[in-house]
């Protein structure tokens, strides 16, 4: 995306060169047109005595036979060669209509999980932003059709609403009230309020009272209206009985239900409050324990004379974070490597076990191997000189790039039991642990979640976290079941590396116990 702003700019710059050779042909035409006005008025004034000048009658047919024709040829003169040639140049390297709705899906997502209404966004009153800018009704009508083409009408009305409310405050624009209207009724009907889609739908006929399908809309709502109001007050009479008997009850259940709130919340709605940093469960007891430290893994010769900064980012999951652990100038070469061969992630589908695109993992990848660079393998040897766990059965590095509402939805890093051919290519195991590098600052978003915890770890350029995927045993820790929040604002470079099993036998033993 970032070359595709330095291809507008170019686009720019060829469409000014487009104008100043239509300003400048116009320009020659106006004078032709502003001296001929000059010696035709006064020639008008007495032809005869204007041509019998004989250097005047020559002058007349030298114009009308030469001069009218050079003119002509002028003005069908085409300048439009060079920015159409530029632009046809250029187009191959244009967005598709898929990545438009992409990236209108981008901003819905991000309004769900950041809870952001529809105005801030379209004002672009969001945390951390350096540029600001303002959507029109014409951006905001664009979002509203993409959320109504997938059946989503609840931000169908959303964006139709915000399209309108900007139409009322007088802002210019192409479209009209009835247009819009006409969608945001439908959309509330939809979502099940026929009162206030009739409303609407009123407002759009005091408009345009010959609306056809307004006008069918409007007689089949007052029917559903006046059907719907005989049934509510039969069913009224029914309910108000079943509440007297039922209230006792409910009183009673209502301690036990709030105990259990907390759990019973979906974990949709755990990794969206994990997001906006809402619901961490870290009580000041469990913070006291978690320390930081000077670290060089059991005097490893690497790091004996300068070791390195940890701290404990959670207890269980025991998770750490790694303080300044790779340089700019490293993490510089690593995007690099990496830009060239950036494609869109892929998941290994549980049941095929083919690399296949998903909905839920929003992001760009690439993978670098160690006899790509010498950083790569440094950085290899550091990962095995801090875990003091075999890098040879390692994933290759993995770098991913998350863009505007990058995310990947909650999800485990191991193959679980029902999963028993999850990395059987491979032939190196399980996974048993993941390091993963922060190689940019994010200004809002972008958090590592784990839902089932209640724990968020933030991007942090320079850092890295590690856990263990699997207990001693090698049996499956389902509380590191984590996910990647939607980037807000800026963008988000990570790098990864999944540590296998193989080779690990003298490194980690096995475990007594299954959760040991």
């Amino acid at each position: 995306m970032t070359d595709l702003l330095y291809t507008e700019k170019d686009l720019v710059t060829s469409l000014k060169d487009y104008i100043r050779a239509e300003e400048n042909k116009l320009e020659q035409v106006k004078r032709w047109a502003d001296r001929l006005d000059s010696l035709t008025s006064t020639a008008t004034q007495d032809p005869e005595g204007f041509l019998g000048h004989p250097v005047n009658a020559f002058k007349l047919m030298k114009r009308l036979n030469t001069e009218w024709g050079n003119l002509e040829s002028l003005v069908l003169s085409d300048t439009t060669d060079g920015f159409i040639s530029n632009l046809t140049i250029q187009r191959q390297y244009f967005p598709t209509e898929e990545d438009q709705t992409g990236a209108a899906k981008a901003l819905l997502r991000l309004q769900d999980t950041y809870n952001l209404d529809a105005n801030t966004i379209s004002t672009g009153d969001l945390p951390g932003v350096k540029h600001k800018n303002r959507m029109t009704v014409e951006d905001c009508y664009e979002l509203g059709k993409v959320a109504y083409a997938e059946a989503d009408y609840y931000h169908t009305e959303l964006w139709m609403a915000q399209a309108l409310r900007q139409l009322e405050e007088g802002e210019e624009s192409p479209l009209d009230k009835v247009t819009v209207l006409d969608y945001l009724s439908y959309a509330i009907y939809q979502q099940g309020d026929l009162k206030r889609a009739l409303e609407y739908t009123k407002k759009l006929l005091q408009l345009d009272p010959e609306h056809q399908r307004a006008n069918g809309n409007q007689k089949y709502f007052e029917f559903q209206l006046e059907k719907q109001e005989k049934q509510d007050e039969t069913a009224e009479k029914e309910t108000q009985q079943q509440d007297r008997e039922k209230r006792d009850t409910t009183q009673k259940k209502k301690k036990k239900q709030s105990q259990k709130s907390l759990s019973l919340i979906p974990e949709r709605k755990k990794y969206e409050m994990l997001c906006r940093g809402e619901g961490v469960r870290m009580t000041s007891r469990r913070q006291s324990r978690l320390f930081c430290r000077y670290y060089d893994n059991k005097h490893n010769p690497r790091f004996v004379l300068a070791p390195v900064k940890q701290q404990d980012e959670w207890d269980r999951p025991y998770i750490v974070r790694y303080i300044d652990i790779i340089s700019e100038a490293e993490m510089d070469k690593i995007k690099q490597l990496a830009k060239p061969r950036l494609r869109r992630a892929t998941i290994s589908n549980p049941v095929t076990g083919v690399l296949e695109t998903a909905p839920y993992r929003i992001s760009k990848s690439a993978w670098l191997t160690a006899y790509e660079d010498p950083v790569v393998e440094k950085i290899n040897q550091r990962i095995e000189d801090l875990t003091g766990l075999e890098m040879d059965t390692a994933e290759e590095l993995q770098v991913a790039n998350y863009g505007v509402g990058g995310q990947y939805e909650p999800h485990f890093d191991f193959g679980r039991k029902d999963e028993p051919d999850a990395f059987k290519e491979l032939g190196t195991g399980n996974r048993i642990a993941t390091w993963l590098f922060y190689m940019s600052d994010v200004s809002a978003g972008g958090a590592t979640v784990f839902p089932d915890v209640g724990a968020s770890v933030g991007p942090q350029k320079g850092t890295a976290v590690f856990w263990y995927n699997l207990f001693a045993s090698g049996e499956g820790d389902y509380s590191t079941r984590h996910a990647a929040c939607p980037v807000l604002v800026g963008n988000k470079w990570v790098s990864n590396k999944w540590i296998h099993e193989r080779g690990q036998e003298w490194r980690r033993p096995c475990g007594l116990s299954e959760n040991e």
